[in-house]
C-alpha cells in the first residue's frame, strides 16, 4: 500500500501545528519545516481546513492552527479524508475493467485489509505523535505569534464533558 503525498503532507502540517499549539502558523513556515512546496501545501491546507482538522484566518496576518485538540485527531480520520476517494485496486473502482472480476476471490480479502489498516489508524491520535517527542519538536517548533481567542483550539465536547 502506498499512500498519496497528500496524505504523507497532511499530516505532517498537522505534526507541525501540534507541535506548535496556540501558535498561529503560516503557510510558508510550514512548508519550509515539513520539506513541501507552497502550492502543494495550499491544496492540503484548503482540504484540512474543509475537513474541520484546522482553522485558517486570512490576510496579511493569517495563517492556521488545529481546530480540535490533537487528542482527539484520530491519524485514521486523516487518512480517511484524503485517501478514501481513491480506490485501492482497480476492483474497488466504479471503473472497474479487469476481465477477472466475475470470477476472482481477492476482492472481499483485500476489502478486509484495507479496513484492517484503516482501523488501527484510527486507534492513532495525533497527540501521541508528538507528545514527548523531543526530536520532533526541535525540527517543527516555531516562535510566532498566539493564536487569536476566537480561534483557539476548543476542547472536544467529549471531554469537555467529562
Amino acid at each position: 500500500m502506498r499512500l498519496t503525498t497528500k496524505t504523507n503532507l497532511a499530516l505532517r502540517t498537522l505534526m507541525f501545528c501540534a507541535v506548535n499549539k496556540d501558535t498561529l502558523v503560516r503557510k510558508q513556515d510550514a512548508a519550509k519545516a515539513i520539506n513541501a512546496s507552497e502550492n502543494h501545501l495550499a491544496q492540503v491546507i484548503n482540504k484540512l481546513s474543509q475537513e474541520g482538522f484546522i482553522t485558517t484566518l486570512r490576510g496579511r496576518h493569517g495563517g492556521f492552527h488545529l481546530a480540535r485538540a490533537a487528542d482527539v485527531i484520530s491519524v485514521g480520520a486523516v487518512f480517511r479524508a484524503f485517501e478514501s476517494g481513491l480506490p485501492f485496486i482497480e476492483c474497488f473502482s466504479d471503473k472497474n475493467t479487469c476481465p477477472l472480476k466475475a470470477h476472482c476471490g481477492m476482492r472481499p480479502h483485500l476489502s478486509r485489509a484495507v479496513d484492517a489498516f484503516y482501523s488501527a489508524l484510527d486507534e492513532l491520535y495525533l497527540d501521541e505523535l508528538v507528545c514527548s517527542n523531543s526530536g520532533l519538536e526541535a525540527l517543527l517548533s516555531i516562535s510566532g505569534p498566539r493564536a487569536p481567542a476566537k480561534c483557539a483550539v476548543q476542547p472536544s465536547p467529549q471531554l469537555a464533558a467529562e
